[in-house]
């Protein structure tokens, strides 16, 4: 059994999300220190160059290699500039599931990006790897991310109390301080079939068509 995926690239008509690279540590560096992602992501804060290299030469790809997902960069297909990334993990190769989580650039918010790149690895996860289920864990507060899994006809499950450490600025927050504080996750799942027209609404809506070009 198949326990690793391959090393690909996804194209979008807007996107190409591929292997990071050692190019993308300034872009990453600034994405990463960006107040929202601080906010809901659990990487180190502040992010430093030492952070992104040990990200881009070590953690992302040993995330494939170990069998325990994928992550990529998200960049524009245009202009090559990192737009986010995206990530497959706690991969389930027995039941065929994984669970996925998305960045976006501050700069590239409001663009739909999001959607996208997790729509197009989503079709790709179900109809070349042959997966039955994706899952994705918001937290309560993050709105702009649950409208995204909204987006993509996700289905709400549940919700897992207390279940994530997120952080919020202190209350002398010009000092650049942050907290830790717990918050509740909403989790989603996605299903072959759930995302039947998914992607034909999204273009009828001004959005974007099919994704099936990957190598």
């Amino acid at each position: 059994m198949t326990t690793t995926f391959p090393s690909i690239s996804i194209s979008t008509d807007r996107l190409v999300m591929r292997p990071f690279e050692m190019a993308d540590i300034p872009a990453h560096i600034e994405m990463m220190n960006d107040e929202a992602v601080i906010a809901w992501m659990d990487g180190p804060n502040p992010y430093t160059q030492v952070d992104a290299e040990r990200w881009v030469r070590r953690i992302a790809p040993a995330e494939r290699t170990g069998g325990h997902g994928i992550a990529l960069a998200v960049t524009e297909f245009l202009t090559q500039r990192l737009v986010g990334s995206v990530r497959l993990l706690n991969t389930d190769w027995r039941t065929r599931s994984a669970e996925v989580r998305y960045i976006t650039a501050p700069w590239a918010r409001g663009e739909g990006y999001a959607t996208e790149s997790v729509l197009a690895i989503a079709e790709w996860l179900f109809r070349d790897q042959g997966f039955e289920r994706m899952e994705l864990r918001t937290p309560a507060d993050n709105t702009d991310s649950q409208q995204v899994a909204q987006k993509l006809g996700c289905i709400s499950e549940g919700v897992l109390r207390n279940a994530r450490i997120a952080r919020t600025r202190t209350e002398n927050g010009t000092d650049g301080g942050w907290t830790d504080i717990r918050t509740d996750l909403i989790v989603w799942g996605l299903l072959p079939e759930d995302l039947e027209g998914v992607a034909e609404q999204l273009a009828d809506a001004g959005g974007y068509g099919t994704y099936n070009d990957w190598k």
